[in-house]
């Protein structure tokens, strides 16, 4: 058995980190902070000058980056053409973090609205082909109102 003191999940990171991968990752850093608030905790930067590694914070949550890198099969999104994967951020004010971001570079998918599940959502694509939903949670919907939802919404 070990006795070692190092924590399995380190201090201040959650059981799930999202890993993005982004073509042009310092500029990608740079948009973080100005549409969400981002804070840069580390930066690791490869021989080839790219970024090989490097942590944010937005909120209370890690999120890891590295610019792409084909050998290792490592892409963005822009160079899939697109992404079956999102982030969902919670945060105090999903208008003000929404302006924010459209404002620094953000394309609107969705705009914001009060959705029946208890949120105030919209979504975006960032400048690097990333999916973000922003939202803040403004009331509680018990399941009987979350299945009258979707039994009264509109069908396409």
């Amino acid at each position: 058995m070990s006795t070692s003191s190092v924590k399995p999940i380190p201090e201040g990171m959650h059981s799930l980190t999202p890993y993005l991968v982004c073509a042009g990752v310092a500029e990608a850093i740079e948009f973080y902070k100005k549409a969400f608030g981002a804070v840069e905790l580390h930066r690791m930067t490869g021989p080839d000058g790219k970024i090989a590694h490097a942590q944010i914070r937005i909120g209370d949550s890690v999120v890891m980056m590295s610019d792409e890198s084909p050998q290792c099969g490592s892409m963005g999104p822009k160079a899939l053409k697109g992404t079956p994967v999102s982030l969902y951020v919670y945060v105090e004010n999903a208008d003000k973090v929404f302006e924010t971001a459209v404002a620094a570079g953000a394309i609107v998918k969705m705009p914001l609205a009060d959705m029946f599940w208890g949120d105030r959502w919209g979504h975006i694509e960032d400048p690097f082909g990333h999916q973000w939903h922003i939202a803040t949670h403004i009331r509680d919907a018990t399941p009987e109102d979350l299945e009258r939802a979707m039994r009264e919404a509109p069908k396409s």
